[in-house]
Order: C-alpha cells, then structure tokens, then sequence
C-alpha cells in the first residue's frame, strides 16, 4: 500500500492509502485512523480492533474522515477507523450509462456483481469482507479477527448485509439511514438490475443482497443490529424503509435497536450527531468495555 497522506489527529494518525485490488481489478484508496494507541503497538505484538465504515451514494473514503467527527472518541477508545472507498474508479471501470449519480462510479452497493460489463470490476463484498481486511492487518497493526461494520445511507445497506452474510467476520454492525430493503426500492431496484440482471430467476438472488430479505430467509444474528434514521430524512419512506426492517426483525426474532431522530435529516450532519452512539457500540462488541 502506497502511503498518500497523513495528518496527526487527537494522538492519532489520519492517513489515506492507494493500493491496487485485486477483486476490483482497479486501483483504489483507503482511509485509515490510527490511534494512540495502534501508533505505539506498531513496534510490538499488539494489535487493535477496527472499525470498518461504509459511505454512501456519490461518496469516497473522505467524506467520513471529514465529517463524520469520529476520531476524537476512536481515539479514547482505541479504536481504529477503517474507511474504504464506495466503488472501484477509474477510465476502465464502467459507470451509469447515462451519467446519473446513483448508479456506478461511487455507488458500489457493496456487493459482487454478475452482469457484463460490471462483474470484473464491482465487487466490493468481497473488496470488504476478504481483500481488505487481509492487505490492511499485513501492513498494520490491525486485528482481523476483532473488526465491527457500520455505515451510512448505501454504506448502511452494506453493513446490514455484509453483517448478516458474515456474522462470523463482522462482531458489531450498526447502520445510519441504511438503504433497509433495496428489492424494494428505486435506488436499489436500479443497481440490482443492471449488477444482477432483472429476470425472475435474477430476482430471486437480489435477496442475497437485501437487508430485510436476508432476515426473512433465515440470516440472523446473535447481538443487536444498532440502526438510526431521522424523522426528516426525504428518503426514509421511499428509498431507506426503515419499517420493512423492523416488521422483519420482530417476526424472525433479531434483536434491533432502531431509533427515529426527530427533525434530522439524511446528511452529514446527522451521521456526526450519533457518531459517539455507534462507536460505544462497536467498542463495546469489540470487546474494549463493557459500559
């Protein structure tokens, strides 16, 4: 990995990595912040847990080092930060054949696709679950086996999935204003059809990749899915449809701890305001304390 930038930050190190990716067959850039304490155990044995957080359509890896406010208390905590890209890039990664922003470059959806032309590139399931974990604990002082998975609006569709799909890989997930039920959705219904195809037999495996249809087909796990979503988000009935989740969550027996923020929207904003919440509840599942 290619070391791009750095800046001190509460003790820590904020830094942001290029590699080449070898399940995107691209280049592509990673965000990652290193607290105190990981910066004194890169001379030791020691290894922290991490945290692993997934953006949202039209974002990058930068768009929660800058806004989300999170490295003040990572680094009370000990926790690091990771914060990989939404897509794979570049001139040979195809994009939204009509240059709309919710399909393509930056709107990856978090998992691996199997139609011309996006199956070479887009695969950030396995990107997420496999080939980063792996490339950033042999170049860091990371713990693979002690990371948690959260994210926001798409990225909170691919924390609830990929924490569903591996609840062995990921031990605390956590979502803000996640894309609950993308089957059932335009924003997902677009990317689902293009990276999975649209027939009734391609439909059946849009489940796969669904948050509320994963529950529905037997994917559980043990711990609490944390989710918050705000009362003013103009997606949240159309596009986030928060209510699917909890109707699947109660009739199948997923512990859920789904609030509704009153008057806050689906921005960055927001996602700063409950930062502190979801981080207490990774450190908590990564085993840091138990308060």
């Amino acid at each position: 990995m290619e070391l791009i930038s750095s800046h001190h930050c509460f003790g820590g190190e904020q830094r942001r990595y290029r590699l080449h990716a070898e399940t995107l067959h691209s280049d592509t850039t990673v965000s990652v912040y290193l607290p105190p304490a990981a910066l004194s155990a890169e001379s030791s044995v020691a290894a922290l847990p991490a945290l692993i957080w997934l953006s949202g359509l039209t974002c990058s890896d930068e768009n929660a080092v800058q806004k989300a406010g999170a490295q003040r208390l990572a680094s009370e905590l000990g926790l690091a930060l990771v914060m990989p890209d939404t897509s794979p890039r570049g001139d040979a990664v195809p994009s939204d054949p009509g240059g709309h922003w919710d399909f393509g470059h930056g709107a990856g959806f978090y998992l691996d696709a199997e139609q011309e032309p996006w199956h070479q590139h887009y695969r950030m399931h396995s990107y997420v679950v496999e080939e980063l974990p792996a490339r950033l604990s042999a170049a860091l002082p990371l713990d693979p086996n002690r990371l948690g998975l959260a994210g926001h609006s798409m990225g909170g569709h691919g924390a609830l999935v990929l924490g569903l799909r591996h609840p062995q890989r990921f031990r605390s997930v956590s979502a803000v204003a996640p894309i609950c039920h993308p089957s059932a959705c335009p924003w997902g219904q677009k990317a689902f059809t293009h990276f999975l195809g649209n027939s009734a037999e391609a439909q059946a495996r849009w489940r796969a990749w669904d948050g509320v249809a994963l529950l529905e087909d037997g994917h559980r796990r043990e711990d609490c899915l944390l989710v918050d979503v705000g009362s003013a988000d103009p997606f949240l009935e159309e596009q986030l449809r928060p209510s699917d989740l909890k109707a699947a969550a109660e009739r199948c027996g997923q512990p859920l701890t789904l609030t509704v923020h009153e008057g806050y929207d689906h921005s960055y904003f927001f996602v700063a305001s409950v930062i502190d919440t979801h981080l207490r509840h990774h450190a908590r599942g990564l085993g840091l304390f138990n308060g």
